[in-house]
C-alpha cells in the first residue's frame, strides 16, 4: 500500500508554521460550507456533498485518513465535500478530489455515480478510474493521510460510516459483480 502523510505536529508544510492544531480551516469559505439538519439527521453541504473513489487497477483505491477535527474524524473515507451553490455533483467530486488529495481531474475517466438522498440533503459518490498514474498529496488540511488501498483491504479500515455503508454496493458496481452480500 502506497502512502502519503501528512506533517507532523511542529513541522511545517503547505500551511507554513502553524502548528496542525491551528490547521481547521476557520468559518465557511462558501454558502455551501454548512450543515443541513432535518430528520434523518444533520449532514456537512448546504448544497448536498460529493466524494470522488478513484480506482487505479494496479493500486486499489484512493482513501483519505479524515482529520479528527472532522465529521467522524480519524476514519477513512473519500476525497470530497461540500458542493457550491449550482455546482453540478461530479464537478464538486473532481475539485474537492483535487483540493484535498492534487488529483488531477485530467487523469481520471467517471465511470458511473451513486447518490444518497434522505429528502433534504444528498451525497453522491463519483466513481472514476485512472487514465494516468499519478502520486496524490495532502493539499490541504483535512487528511491525516492518504493511501492507495487494494480492494480487498477497503473493509479492514476503519470507515467514515457513510462510506462503510456503500462501500460493498460500489465495490460490486466497480467490479460489475451481481447484486449479493
Amino acid at each position: 500500500m502506497e502512502r502519503i502523510h501528512a506533517p507532523q505536529p511542529g513541522e511545517t508544510s503547505f500551511a507554513g508554521s502553524l502548528p496542525s492544531e491551528l490547521r481547521r480551516p476557520l468559518g465557511p469559505r462558501d454558502p455551501g460550507d454548512a450543515w443541513v439538519e432535518g430528520d434523518r439527521g444533520r449532514f456537512w453541504g448546504r448544497f448536498g456533498s460529493a466524494g470522488l473513489l478513484v480506482h487505479d487497477p494496479s493500486k486499489g483505491v484512493l482513501l483519505q485518513h479524515r482529520a479528527l477535527w472532522s465529521d467522524h474524524g480519524g476514519t477513512w473515507g473519500l476525497p470530497g465535500g461540500a458542493l457550491h451553490q449550482g455546482e453540478e455533483a461530479i464537478d464538486g467530486a473532481l475539485r474537492e478530489a483535487k483540493e484535498e488529495a492534487a488529483v488531477p481531474p485530467e487523469n481520471v475517466r467517471v465511470l458511473f455515480t451513486s447518490v444518497f438522498d434522505v429528502g433534504y440533503w444528498t451525497y453522491t459518490t463519483v466513481v472514476a478510474e485512472t487514465l494516468m498514474p499519478f502520486d496524490p498529496a495532502i493539499s490541504d488540511p483535512e487528511s491525516l493521510e492518504l493511501q492507495w488501498v487494494p480492494l480487498e483491504g477497503v473493509r479492514d479500515k476503519e470507515l467514515h460510516p457513510g462510506f462503510g455503508a456503500s462501500w460493498p454496493g460500489l465495490r460490486r458496481r466497480l467490479l460489475d459483480l451481481p447484486d449479493g452480500p
